[in-house]
């Protein structure tokens, strides 16, 4: 190992405050799941609204096509409604730890505000990806498109930074392929349950985002 290779990585990657917009997003994913999942045993409400919340703000590719709206707007408000939903408590926990975890060292890097637009950009990203290569009707929900383009920024910052430092890049490159790899075995065990579609589309967004905006500073 040579003296680059044992460069302390940034700080900001290690770690970094939680800033208000986790917040909300955490909310506004964690109110509507805690509702449906009352409702689906009959605590509250019916069992019914699940599928209904799902059919007014799911992502459904057939709405793209020659399918029926709900409501006048549906084929583009559920390009970032749908990753307010989730398919239950398990789903919800899985990405609400990930948002906390990468929340942090995004925030860092480039603050509150880059923080929330990359946030925004991935989840549209997210659903971009779905709509190009998904090949069936079912609807996606959950906020794993997002996140995957916060991951996306973070190593766009990284292989950034190393660039900008003369640093060899193999491990921000590892760590791309290993997340590929990662989600390619869940997609082949998991079958259609899981939505890489909106993974790749969301990471894709995120990088090329963290990546504008680096040189947008630089400029």
């Amino acid at each position: 190992m040579n003296d680059a290779d044992r460069t302390p990585p940034d700080p900001g990657y290690l770690g970094g405050p939680i800033s208000w917009p986790v917040w909300v997003i955490a909310g506004t994913c964690v109110l509507p799941e805690l509702v449906l999942a009352g409702a689906d045993p009959g605590l509250w409400g019916k069992p019914w609204w699940r599928m209904v919340t799902y059919q007014y703000a799911g992502f459904w590719p057939g709405l793209l096509g020659d399918w029926r709206p709900n409501y006048v707007g549906q084929p583009w408000t559920m390009f970032a409604s749908y990753g307010f939903l989730h398919a239950g408590l398990w789903h919800l926990a899985v990405n609400m730890t990930t948002l906390f975890l990468l929340a942090g060292p995004v925030t860092a890097r480039i603050g509150a505000r880059g923080f929330l637009r990359t946030y925004a950009v991935s989840l549209v990203g997210g659903a971009v990806g779905f709509a190009a290569l998904t090949t069936g009707p079912t609807p996606m929900v959950g906020a794993s498109g997002a996140l995957f383009g916060l991951a996306g920024a973070l190593l766009a910052l990284e292989f950034d930074r190393h660039i900008a430092r003369g640093l060899p890049v193999r491990n921000v490159l590892a760590m791309v392929f290993g997340l590929a790899a990662g989600n390619a075995v869940l997609a082949w065990t998991s079958g259609s349950a899981l939505a890489w579609q909106a993974h790749l589309g969301g990471f894709v967004a995120g990088w090329l985002y963290a990546t504008a905006a680096t040189l947008r500073r630089a400029t």
